[in-house]
């Protein structure tokens, strides 16, 4: 069934990055990555399996479980050198180049972020979202 929620304003990364480094924390971090997914027309099947069956990807549907997405906020906080964990999930109808995500990790060290966002990222894709493709017709 079509999720009809709007889909939302995206946040200011500004913003985030100001609040991020106005925590207590922020004296520990050195870096901080930011990841912002959107729609892309390209299906994930020919994305990620080479499968092109000529269709191209006209709005996604897409929505989530927010105590998942909390859950793994956590954890990911509780990771070495990660200080600081922010997430914004969008949902609804979301057309061609809309934002999907907004992840801002901080923490100590490059690797150590670089990591935790890769984790992060993944782990949401992976357990915490639906993705519906609805294509071109």
């Amino acid at each position: 069934m079509i999720n009809e929620k709007k889909p939302k304003t995206p946040p200011s990364m500004d913003d985030w990055l100001k609040e991020a480094k106005r925590d207590p924390e922020a004296t520990e971090e050195g870096m901080y990555l930011v990841h912002n997914g959107v729609v892309r027309k390209t299906p994930k099947a020919k994305v990620r399996q080479g499968i092109d069956d000529g269709t191209l990807v006209g709005k996604l549907e897409f929505s989530y479980d927010e105590k998942k997405v909390m859950e793994l906020i956590e954890k990911t906080k509780g990771l070495e050198g990660i200080f600081h964990v922010k997430v914004w999930l969008n949902e609804g109808i979301l057309e061609v180049g809309d934002d999907i995500m907004y992840v801002l990790i901080g923490g100590d060290i490059r690797p150590r972020v670089i990591d935790a966002l890769q984790f992060l990222v993944g782990e949401i894709k992976n357990k915490c979202v639906t993705e519906i493709e609805i294509p071109i017709l």
